[in-house]
């Protein structure tokens, strides 16, 4: 069972294209390559489970099987296919997930050429699940965050074959099983759909000429490193010589007019917010809530005593030896599939802070101001 590969971005790939647009050119000029011990031994294992699932083998049956010289031993499965098939199991103790395997999943118009194979796509109640198979050593994966994860559920969404995993859901789950670690991450609908955006904009920024480089954890993979500029200080040079010609002299001058420029911008913004905090217009301009904060309702007595009904204990809820703040605590409730009850926090904004007119914020009311005024017109 081969995998499918775009040469443009796959799920392996995600990553490096979204903080790398460049190595899309970098990586197309470069030969195919070799595949390797390492590499074989994956694809044999990935074929073996995706056969136990996906055509109902009794497990054992795939010990003997052979890819590119490298056999599927008893020692190989017990090592990496029965963690990663008790696993599956935890995930889905009473079998109720509808899943496919191995299957081709692609973004369409929205990102033309990018498609991959997806490991595992299901559905569990109100979830969709996003499970990938990592039968490497060395290398730990995790789930959250985890850009493949993010990029096949993306494709699955649009791919009509499998779109009845994401319909009606709550949530999405991705799910790396590198045995003898499950790593799992819940996140939204939404959370995908900005990713897929991420994604998008950063394939058409790489059919630029100019597209961006930039080094990373995300080169560790990269065909491209043997020849990449930043590799070989191609780069570096040419900013060498770029500083070596600018004019040292102007810059200092530059640099004192800055300091100068920066103060007096400073200046202006603080009297106009003291003007708009009086009530009186800045044409084009108004002033908006900075971001409002969650915090407890209560006192700290009544929320320990309402988070304590909760099941939650003093460790769970307490940091040397302050209470943890609304979030933190959510947090722990996640782990429990819990909900922070609405009516224990409040939204509290720190300020103000100027905007342009054309903010989409709605404009702070000066109540006692405008009380003031309609009052003197009265009289």
């Amino acid at each position: 069972m081969a995998s499918l590969h775009s040469s443009i971005v796959g799920g392996s790939t995600a990553k490096r294209v979204i903080n790398c647009p460049g190595s899309v050119a970098l990586c197309a000029k470069m030969p195919p390559k070799p595949s390797s011990e390492h590499a074989d031994r994956g694809t044999l294992l990935h074929d073996a489970i995706a056969d136990i699932l996906g055509k109902d083998l009794e497990p054992r049956s795939v010990i003997g099987r052979k890819h590119e010289g490298i056999e599927l031993t008893e020692e190989l499965f017990e090592e990496k296919l029965v963690p990663a098939l008790k696993a599956l199991d935890e995930i889905d103790p009473d079998c109720q997930m509808d899943l496919v395997v191995e299957n081709y999943v692609n973004f369409g118009d929205f990102i033309p050429g990018a498609f991959g194979s997806a490991d595992v796509i299901g559905k569990l109640g109100r979830k969709a699940v996003i499970l990938d198979w990592k039968f490497g050593d060395g290398v730990v994966v995790e789930a959250e965050e985890n850009d493949q994860g993010l990029f096949y559920a993306g494709a699955a969404m649009r791919t009509p074959a499998v779109q009845w995993a994401f319909e009606d859901i709550d949530e999405v789950e991705i799910i790396i099983v590198q045995p003898p670690e499950v790593k799992r991450w819940t996140t939204s609908v939404e959370r995908i759909k900005q990713f897929e955006v991420e994604l998008a904009r950063a394939v058409k920024l790489a059919q630029t000429p100019d597209a961006p480089i930039k080094d990373g954890s995300h080169c560790r993979w990269c065909a491209a490193k043997p020849t990449c500029p930043l590799k070989t200080g191609e780069v570096e040079r040419v900013q060498k010589i770029a500083i070596q010609a600018i004019d040292k002299t102007k810059l200092s001058e530059y640099l004192v007019v800055a300091d100068a420029l920066e103060d007096w911008i400073k200046d202006v913004r603080a009297l106009a917010h003291q003007i708009l905090d009086s009530g009186a217009p800045v044409p084009g301009f108004k002033l908006v809530s900075k971001r409002a904060t969650r915090q407890w309702k209560l006192n700290k007595d009544e929320t320990m005593q309402a988070l304590f009904k909760m099941e939650l204990n003093f460790d769970d809820i307490f940091s040397k030896p302050e209470l943890l703040s609304p979030a933190q605590v959510e947090k722990v409730l996640k782990k429990r599939k819990l909900e922070l009850p609405d009516d224990l926090v409040m939204a509290i904004s720190s300020g103000t802070t100027m905007a342009s007119e054309s903010d989409p914020r709605p404009a702070v009311l000066k109540i006692g101001q405008q009380m003031t005024a309609a009052l003197s017109k009265l009289n």
